[in-house]
């Protein structure tokens, strides 16, 4: 109904959940069946293994009229006094439709427990739970759509390669088609499953985006702005600006972000993965900011390098 229903209509309804029947009550019916004459096969004499009333009531996913038509099968099969065993449930059910919606709950069902195995780092899950999908008619691409998200989500930076094998692998989808395709997305499945985790790029984005919504109008430094024109340096666009690649390190202590934000951090890498380097190259960066607060240095661009900045600008 959450789906279907806007709030206003629910919150005038009662809402009934209708819960899969569970396989003790299946294995009941599965009795009362038998053993009813009126409605059931009762004048047949049937009688059932316990295993294969337990297998009938499973492969029934807690549906009561699956279990009745199977049955029924399984009996039409089976002669008069016959003991049903396990393979005549198994013949009589054949290839049974998997429990999947592809419009409803069961989708995002599903999907939920996919991406949340994959975060979990359970290869086995997130297979199974992919294969669920696939045998329930889902299209793959909606399976790589949240491949592509989770790569960037949950691993990030932690193993930059994750997102590059999610591209690969939806291309390598397309070229070969099912079933082929389906083993590059078994081998994203268990890459990402067993990928380094991180949501630091996540963070990330959330905290600049809230810092976006709270200065919106917050203006770009003079220093960083661009100046294609003489009156915009007239005006100090540009001025004071210093080249990164005309130092040895390749990195000047500077200002970027605007008075109203300055001092925020927004990206924090975590403890795995490649984001242990691009955490050793911060530290670094910081003592090099140090340094320079302690003994400030200016490093301008030089002229022939801004009038290549400039030619470029006038480009885009």
């Amino acid at each position: 109904p959450s789906f279907a229903l806007t709030g206003a209509l629910l919150s005038r309804v009662r809402v009934l959940v209708l819960e899969p029947i569970a396989r003790d009550d299946l294995e009941s019916l599965v009795d009362s069946a038998l053993a009813d004459r009126l409605r059931g096969r009762g004048e047949r004499s049937l009688t059932i293994t316990p295993d294969a009333r337990r297998t009938l009531a499973t492969l029934s996913d807690g549906d009561a009229r699956r279990t009745l038509t199977t049955l029924e099968a399984a009996a039409m099969l089976a002669n008069n006094g016959s003991k049903l065993e396990v393979n005549d449930i198994e013949a009589a059910a054949q290839h049974r439709a998997p429990r999947y919606d592809r419009g409803g709950e069961e989708h995002f069902n599903l999907l939920s427990a996919f991406h949340k195995s994959l975060r979990g780092s359970d290869a086995d899950g997130a297979l199974y739970w992919m294969a669920r999908m696939i045998e329930g008619g889902e299209d793959p691409m909606v399976i790589f759509r949240r491949c592509v998200a989770m790569s960037s989500e949950d691993i990030g930076l932690a193993d930059p390669e994750a997102l590059k094998l999610a591209i690969a692998a939806r291309d390598a989808y397309r070229m070969l088609g099912p079933p082929e395709g389906y083993l590059p997305l078994a081998q994203l499945v268990v890459y990402l499953a067993t990928a380094p985790k991180s949501n630091s790029a996540y963070r990330a984005l959330k905290s600049a985006l809230d810092a976006a919504k709270e200065s919106p109008a917050a203006p770009v430094p003079l220093h960083i702005r661009n100046a294609p024109t003489g009156l915009m340096k007239e005006l100090g666009y540009g001025a004071g600006y210093q080249y990164a690649h005309g130092v040895p390190d390749a990195y000047v202590p500077q200002r970027y972000l605007p008075d109203e934000v300055e001092g925020s951090s927004f990206y924090s890498p975590g403890p795995f993965g490649f984001e242990k380097e691009i955490a050793k190259r911060l530290t670094w960066w910081a003592e090099i900011r140090n340094r320079s607060s302690a003994s400030p240095s200016k490093h301008e661009v030089k002229p022939e390098e801004e009038e290549t900045l400039e030619e470029i600008r006038h480009e885009d």
